[in-house]
């Protein structure tokens, strides 16, 4: 049995949505479909998602939200005319969203995660519905008949344990089922949400649950490319990549594949295949527990974030400092704040932190705080980081490989503000300026597009 999901530019059109027909058709072993909600049909088209976002700050500050209820289903109706279903399915996911609107919520929180769940609600109903009427036997499930249970806040949820002893007693229906991605319940039956991007998560949960042999995630890209291609042009594809490989690029903005999304295919042993919806012959990039490295560039992937600030601090004898480090996590713990990469030496500490995750106000009480506290004899912010991940199982079959990447910064101008490498020997974490990352990915990949790289 396969699991089989559909991104949101898979899901977009009527004639998108065909293909997906043609696919799930292709191969009887594809009983789970798991789907997003509609993407963007074109360049500057707007997401489904955000369109309810929008409607859900609509009716926090007590707007009319029936004009934009009105384009919302508009895209679903779209579909259903293209496929001229006999039933009229969008009629029901009016009044369903409706009916939304005049619900109250514990939290604005729990009101905007269950508008931004109804993207994926309205459109696994709408894609079985679709399937049914082609004569395919299949049926929507959602994810509180699975049983799937997330525990936290909004914004920061995590599958509770129960749920693979609930997915465990699923029993199938005689038909493929079709199951919203992106969100489920907590245990007080409030609809919470993963990150975006969470439809991934949704599969991997479960190809994990219900022992998938495969999972096959279909995107718009027929594989994973070793860069950007936004930054690199006609980046070489990854046949295979590792798990661990993955989630280190997922983590710097691969953004094909989402890097929680791994965990639960980790825990089961279960491969992913990256394909893509357009091309559906294509092998696409198989995620799998290990590979060969002797018949693999020594360099996967290479990768670049932004927007990240580093807190540096030096102050003598740090390493000498029984719980310096422990004071510092509390600080940043306070205030809600964690952490990327944390180098250290001798006499000097820096904390990489998302630029996101901090106000100017927090990042003032943590100066303050850091200040009084641990009292270092310098303390300073380093703005407009660029976090670049170089990624290879091979990094360490290489001894000269990393003085040769720079080397190739070096040549290209690129100075690292930070240079951190980890135990594992897999990722090579460089920060460098905002400006700097596209000139440092490029540097990069042009060393290991050398097939010995």
């Amino acid at each position: 049995m396969k699991v089989i999901k559909f991104g949101g530019s898979s899901l977009a059109t009527g004639a998108q949505l065909e293909k997906v027909s043609r696919i799930i058709q292709a191969d009887a072993q594809r009983r789970v479909i798991v789907v997003s909600a509609p993407g963007k049909r074109h360049a500057g088209d707007t997401k489904v998602t955000d369109l309810l976002k929008e409607l859900a700050d609509a009716v926090l500050s007590r707007q009319d939200p029936l004009p934009l209820i009105d384009v919302i289903l508009a895209r679903y109706s779209e579909i259903q005319t293209h496929f001229a279903l006999a039933e009229d399915v969008v009629a029901k996911l009016r009044a369903h969203l409706i009916s939304l609107t005049q619900q109250t919520y514990s939290s604005a929180a729990y009101l905007r995660d269950a508008f931004m769940a109804q993207g994926e609600h309205m459109n696994a109903q709408l894609v079985a519905a679709v399937l049914k009427a082609q004569g395919l036997p299949a049926c929507f499930v959602s994810p509180q008949t699975l049983g799937i249970v997330l525990a936290g806040q909004p914004g920061h949820v995590q599958v509770d344990p129960q749920t693979y002893r609930n997915l465990a007693q699923f029993t199938f229906p005689d038909a493929d089922i079709v199951v919203p991605g992106f969100y489920a319940f907590d245990a007080q039956q409030r609809i919470v949400t993963f990150p975006r991007g969470g439809s991934d998560i949704t599969g991997s949960i479960l190809a994990r649950g219900l022992h998938a042999d495969l999972y096959e995630n279909f995107t718009d890209v027929s594989w994973v490319y070793a860069a950007d291609p936004h930054l690199v042009k006609g980046p070489r594809a990854i046949n295979t990549v590792t798990y661990r490989e993955m989630r280190e690029l997922a983590y710097a903005g691969f953004s094909v594949f989402n890097d929680e999304a791994l965990i639960p295919v980790i825990e089961a042993n279960i491969c992913v295949n990256i394909k893509n919806t357009n091309d559906p012959t294509a092998p696409g990039t198989l995620i799998s527990p290990t590979k060969n490295v002797k018949h693999h560039h020594h360099i996967t992937g290479v990768a670049a974030k932004k927007d990240f600030t580093a807190l540096y601090l030096h102050r003598y004898l740090i390493n000498a400092q029984v719980g310096f480090t422990l004071k510092l996590l509390q600080i940043l713990s306070n205030y809600g704040v964690p952490y990327e990469h944390m180098p250290s030496g001798i006499d000097d500490l820096t904390v990489i932190i998302d630029k996101h995750e901090l106000t100017a106000a927090k990042q003032q009480a943590i100066t303050e705080e850091v200040q009084a506290q641990i009292q270092p004899d310098t303390l300073e912010w380093l703005d407009d980081l660029a976090i670049v991940m170089v990624v290879g199982e091979g990094l360490y079959a290489s001894i000269d490989l990393v003085p040769r990447i720079m080397v190739a910064l070096a040549d290209a101008g690129v100075t690292p503000a930070v240079i951190n490498q980890g135990a594992s020997r897999i990722s090579l974490m460089l920060a460098v300026p905002n400006a700097q990352a596209q000139a440092a990915v490029q540097a990069i990949y042009g060393l290991s597009s050398n097939h010995h790289a």
